[in-house]
């Protein structure tokens, strides 16, 4: 049997942008995503802090060091700039395999979005 785990999560990292008018996804500080464990493409589930609301988005690159974090596309609709943000994807692996897997829990600076 296989089931769903946590691979990765961004704790609390702060909204830098929402531009509704781009084609969609979630732009992160590729630093960011390297420490994570996160790759382009990758499909996250967002859960905003402030308002409860959650949806599911694929990542693209930012530029490392940035601290960016932008919600793109009709997710815009579901964050406000300096909203703070869960990002987190998942793995399917095997139930016994899982049960000693440990995810990356990354930690950033909620005002500079930045590795502490």
């Amino acid at each position: 049997m296989q089931i769903q785990v946590v691979k990765s999560k961004i704790h609390r990292v702060r909204v830098t942008g929402a531009d509704l008018n781009y084609i969609g996804s979630i732009t992160i500080d590729e630093e960011l995503m390297k420490a994570a464990n996160i790759i382009e493409g990758e499909k996250v589930s967002i859960v905003n802090i402030n308002n409860g609301e959650r949806l599911e988005t694929y990542v693209i690159k930012g530029v490392p060091g940035s601290g960016e974090v932008t919600l793109n596309g009709p997710a815009a609709r579901k964050v406000q700039k300096d909203d703070i943000i869960i990002i987190i994807s998942y793995g399917i692996m095997d139930f016994e395999e899982a049960k000693k897997f440990k995810p990356v829990i990354i930690f950033p600076d909620e005002t500079t979005n930045r590795l502490r």
